[in-house]
């Protein structure tokens, strides 16, 4: 076996990118695996969540129908309506806006999705605030369900607070 000082210069080259390649290899899989785990955790998590609202649980596992839940459980679903109906038909919106302009990069068509959007993160805001205040908690930790999610939703998931119906949430 040679070593980097009596190879060509070529072939120490090549054997370093190697290693830097097969280290940055292991780095990816590691990252993939702890992503991994980090998401079963977050969805059982989300998962006692439901239950201590009176949920059955399973009910995370369901896209769109989880928020219909989430809606029904700590805000209304008149709420639900509003945004499933605000998301889809902008998307319908923005869909006939290209298709009779020929112009994917309409101006009317990206007005119309940024009001949408910003309509949805403020929904989506309100209704992680309300989800925080049902558990006895405040602003302080919307913002950590905001911005370290997987953290304070494990927090909400495993410890003793009891869910407390907000008084404008329906039966």
């Amino acid at each position: 076996m040679q070593t980097l000082t009596t190879m060509s210069p070529e072939a120490a080259s090549a054997a370093a990118a190697g290693g830097f390649f097969a280290a940055l290899g292991i780095f990816a899989i590691f990252l993939i695996i702890l992503g991994i785990a980090i998401s079963i955790l977050e969805l059982i998590a989300n998962w006692k969540i439901f239950t201590k609202a009176g949920e059955p649980g399973w009910k995370i596992l369901i896209p769109v129908y989880n928020l219909y839940i989430l809606f029904k459980r700590f805000w209304t679903r008149r709420w639900f309506w509003i945004t499933f109906a605000v998301s889809v038909g902008s998307a319908v919106v923005v869909a006939l806006i290209t298709a009779i302009t020929n112009d994917a990069n309409s101006t009317i068509a990206s007005v119309v999705n940024l009001c949408a959007s910003v309509f949805e993160l403020v929904v989506a805001i309100d209704l992680t605030h309300r989800i925080s205040k049902s558990f006895g908690h405040g602003v302080g930790f919307t913002l950590g369900l905001i911005f370290l999610s997987p953290i304070f939703t494990c927090i909400l998931g495993f410890n003793k607070d009891k869910y407390k119906k907000l008084p404008d949430v329906e039966a």
